[in-house]
């Protein structure tokens, strides 16, 4: 089963942060777990949310930070544990940073990012933690509002050929099992031609498709994960995105790896994958 036994969210007072709550107080009660509220004071030369309060307090900002995400937690997660934290700096940095010193097993957080490169379509904080951070992210639907159910109902967990896909499998199957949800596995195989009316090539293709369809079952018995399989023929982002629409998704959950190294075509479409997703989106 996977651990979560404290959750950090990162909380700049902003809407989108407050939109995000539910979902946290969700995951938190089904596993059990302690929520942080992390609230970072920018330095002077980032931007910073317009929501975030004004820090009156010069020689101790941060304990004044600290009894504002007191509030907050007593507005939005009421009735959970919740404990509040306070850093200085860059907050991509501070987020990654507290989140290897402490005991933190998740990190939820909305997508829209307030840092120097708007012009991102995930915002620049989101896209940081991403890439450096090595415990699970959960991001919200890269939307102004959300839509998903606290709770999901059904997780699409799309996987590649590379021996991790066994280890998603299992984390995605204990995780749906302790929420609640049903879950679809779902392989995209890239198409060998640009010409598919030709015979000989939609005949190469079913063959590519059914190859990989065969390996995916493999890594499937090997997890021992009791879930439908689909393989499908297409762009990586864009069949996911539309099997997460066909199939209602609540979740998508993929493994992120690690960002910078090679392990699998399915790694270099993660953001693609999260800023077009009609729900949230679980990296693992």
């Amino acid at each position: 089963m996977p651990r979560i036994a404290q959750i950090l969210l990162p909380y700049d007072f902003s809407k989108q942060c407050t939109l995000v709550s539910p979902y946290v107080r969700s995951v938190a009660c089904r596993f059990g777990a302690k929520i942080t509220l992390l609230g970072v004071i920018p330095t002077a030369w980032d931007a910073r949310s317009p929501e975030m309060p004004v820090l009156s307090g010069v020689d101790a900002p941060e304990v004044e930070l600290k009894a504002h995400l007191e509030k907050a937690a007593a507005a939005v997660l009421a009735g959970v544990p919740v404990e509040g934290a306070t850093a200085l700096g860059d907050a991509a940095f501070k987020i990654v940073q507290f989140a290897r010193t402490h005991p933190v097993d998740l990190i939820m957080m909305p997508t829209h990012g307030l840092g120097t490169f708007r012009t991102m379509l995930i915002g620049s904080v989101t896209a940081k933690v991403l890439h450096d951070a090595t415990c699970p992210v959960w991001t919200a639907a890269h939307a102004e509002e959300q839509t998903s159910p606290d709770v999901p109902r059904r997780i699409l967990c799309p996987v590649d050929r590379t021996p991790e896909a066994v280890k998603v499998m299992k984390w995605a199957a204990e995780y749906s099992q302790k929420m609640g949800a049903a879950l679809q596995i779902l392989h995209v195989v890239t198409p060998v031609s640009d010409i598919l009316s030709l015979p000989s090539e939609r005949a190469l293709q079913e063959e590519v498709r059914t190859e990989a369809a065969r390996q995916i079952e493999v890594f499937r018995q090997q997890a021992g994960v009791e879930a439908p399989v689909t393989t499908a023929v297409g762009g990586i982002t864009e069949t996911v995105i539309e099997e997460a629409h066909r199939e209602q998704a609540d979740l998508i959950l993929i493994g992120r790896g690690s960002l910078p190294n090679t392990l699998g075509r399915l790694h270099t479409h993660v953001y693609g994958i999260i800023q077009q997703s009609p729900c949230p989106v679980l990296s693992v």
